[in-house]
């Protein structure tokens, strides 16, 4: 628990370092994704999501959009707030990689609790996402694993340790997505 919640939140990090780059790019792809939403003319519901905005009334097409850029924000703040952890406390990745990995996993469960959103075709974040979930619990598994001083991690040591995990999980998400 003191890695995900550290005592002191400093600028060191101890885990392995493609975690610590592969973070870059879920912010990156949290800034890009939150900017469309909030400032997309249908937030990416129609042009992006294959959402028939036409489907819908007015009012229930606004709702549609107003949730996709509430949506938007808060992949914006998460970008901000991982951003500012990977520039000023490092030691916190872990956390960022917990709070990215229970968001995504939240998105395909969601799908066992709501009726969804009727589209056209599939939405490239579904498909995306099962690539992206698997991935954000492996790169927390890897920030989680502190290397010994002087020592780089090795990847055919971490893909002993942890690849079969990764691959019952991939094969779990990919099998419940298209099920």
């Amino acid at each position: 628990m003191n890695i995900l919640f550290p005592e002191v939140a400093n600028n060191k990090f101890e885990g392995s370092k493609i975690a610590y780059w592969v973070l870059w790019l879920y912010v990156l792809k949290s800034f890009l994704a939150g900017i469309i939403h909030m400032f997309a003319s249908d937030g990416g519901a129609q042009t992006i999501g294959s959402v028939s905005l036409d489907s819908f009334t007015q009012g229930g097409a606004d709702s549609v959009v107003t949730m996709f850029g509430l949506w938007g924000m808060e992949q914006f703040v998460i970008g901000l707030i991982v951003f500012a952890i990977l520039r000023r406390y490092k030691s916190l990745v872990p956390l960022a990689w917990a709070i990215y990995a229970i968001e995504y996993s939240g998105r395909v469960l969601s799908h066992a609790f709501t009726p969804g959103l009727a589209t056209e075709s599939t939405p490239p974040g579904v498909m995306v996402d099962t690539i992206l979930v698997p991935l954000a619990i492996f790169m927390l598994i890897f920030s989680i694993h502190t290397t010994k001083k002087g020592q780089e991690d090795s990847m055919e040591f971490m893909y002993i340790r942890y690849g079969n995990a990764l691959t019952s999980i991939l094969e779990d998400l990919i099998n419940a997505e298209y099920a």
